[in-house]
This record gives C-alpha cells, structure tokens and sequence, in this order.
C-alpha cells in the first residue's frame, strides 16, 4: 500500500443495521486520498467487510487508481468485458448493442467469493453503478465470519482442516446454457483457470477472524471425502452461509461505488429484468494464498 500526502478530507462512516456494511459520505474518491484518511477507510473496510461509497463521479481510471492503493490488480479470464481505456476494469452489464453482450450480464448468479478458484484469491473487488434498472439489480452480501462463528459445535469441529478443489468450470456450462452470450474458452484460458484447493476454514490475513470458504459456484468436492458425503457437507455449509441473519441486501443507489472483502464474504446478484439496462465497473484487488 503506497504512501501518499493529500490534504485530510471531512467524511462520514455509518455503520448499518445489519450483519455487516456501513456507508462512506461526503468523501470525494476523485480527489487525492492522504494516508490518514486511506488508512481510516481501510480499518472500516477491515471492521465492516463492505463498505459503499456514495455519489462517486469518479472515472475508470480513477477507480483503477483507488483499488490500486489496496494492492495489484487481477484481470479477469473473459478479456472480451475488458473496458477498452483501462482493461484492469471488467464490465458487468445485460446492454446488448449491435447483437453483442458490453459485458458480462450474469456475474453473481450464484453465491461465491470472487476468484476463489485462484491461488491468490481476490481480497476485495470494487463495484462502481453507471446505469441501473429502476427496479431490481440488487446485490446481496453473506457474513462467513458469522456463519463460521454460528455453526453448531460438531459441525465447525468436522470442517476443522479440510481442504476443498474451487474451479471455474463448476457452473460455467450451466451459465452458457442460461445466457447465449457467455462465450465458450479457449484452451488458452482453460490453462489459466486450473482448480486449485482452498482451506474449507480460512483464516483472515490482516485480522485472524476464520471465515468459511466454501461457495455453491465454485467449491465442487471436498477433498478425501467419499463424493456422496463432500456433496452432504458442503450442501450443509452453503445453506448455513446464507441464513438471512447473515446478509446484507444492498440496494444500489445512483453513483454508488461498493467495496467488499471477499476473504470475509460471498455475494449474490440478485437479478433485474432484462430489458432494463444495467452496468457497473468492476476492478479486482488481488489477496493472499490462503491459510
């Protein structure tokens, strides 16, 4: 995280009501961030797991540079939903134009961490509104630290040093089935996109809170178990993760910037209808090989 002087800005940090999140007010990201005020942000980040910044006119390549200050970016695998002027950013929308897809229309379909198929997952990713519907399109949010914390004893004793394969294929060809525009992979990215094993029990690098990590889109099979028993006990943990007493439902709002910490979380795109037009600019934050 790079040292940088600016002058100390005057913003609000309001926490929700709700298992996780709280909202950045009166702060200006298009304007230069000091260390003071960045390292407040990112003890919230650290202390809330989602942080939605309000109002935020700020441009690609400024929201490139503001992800930046958290560590190296990841490019995603799907490099036709690049934005031409910063390809760092990956382009969530259903606008189709000239018969093409702008960008990816069926990210979060199913609940996951992002690039937790990855040795270095991501440790957060940003999520920037340009149009949304005007109704729908919003983004749910599951608390795994408190699903870790609330599982009954037996279970979190079971779960204790396991290992789980995540991969990039588990739901794709059923996303291609549901979404025509989702495009087939070439053996170039299949190579980049192998399964790697992931701890079912993470443990958070900057504040040692354990997590789960497991997710309906990505963890296929628990390694060493029998397949019958690995399909029972992550069907178990997913429908534990996603208890309502573990979500925020975030409802986005006009220039909403919304940044989560996937080491602590997985997220949910809850869907709008299709001839409403949605985008958001994504930029990825890579983490850690997790332990």
């Amino acid at each position: 995280m790079s040292a940088v002087l600016s002058p100390v800005q005057t913003f609000d940090i309001k926490v929700f009501d709700a298992p996780l999140g709280a909202e950045v007010t009166d702060l200006d990201l298009s304007q230069p961030l000091g260390n003071r005020d960045f390292q407040r942000l990112h003890r919230a980040h650290l202390d809330h797991h989602v942080l939605v910044f309000r109002d935020q006119r700020i441009t690609p390549q400024q929201q490139v540079a503001f992800s930046r200050r958290f560590g190296p970016l990841q490019i995603h695998v799907l490099r036709n939903f690049q934005l031409a002027e910063a390809p760092e950013v990956l382009v969530i929308s259903n606008i189709i134009e000239n018969g093409q897809p702008t960008g990816l229309g069926d990210a979060g379909h199913f609940w996951h961490s992002d690039l937790s198929y990855k040795e270095k997952p991501s440790l957060g990713s940003m999520l920037h509104a340009q149009e949304l519907p005007e109704e729908g399109g919003d983004t749910l949010f599951a608390n795994m630290h408190l699903a870790y914390d609330t599982l009954p004893v037996a279970l979190r004793r079971a779960v204790q040093g396991l290992r789980a394969e995540h991969s990039y294929l588990a739901q794709y060809e059923e996303l291609r089935r549901r979404n025509p525009f989702r495009p087939p992979l070439t053996q170039a990215q299949l190579d980049e996109v192998q399964p790697v094993l992931q701890p079912v029990v993470r443990v958070h690098p900057e504040t040692g809170r354990r997590a789960l990590f497991v997710s309906e889109h990505f963890t296929t099979r628990i390694q060493g178990l029998p397949e019958d028993e690995s399909k029972a006990l992550l069907a178990e943990l997913f429908a534990h993760s996603v208890k309502p007493e573990h979500i925020y439902r975030h409802q986005w709002r006009p220039h909403d910037m919304v940044f989560w910490d996937n080491r602590s979380l997985m997220h949910l795109a809850a869907g709008c209808p299709a001839h409403m037009r949605r985008k958001l600019y994504r930029t990825t934050i890579e983490g850690d090989v997790p332990f």
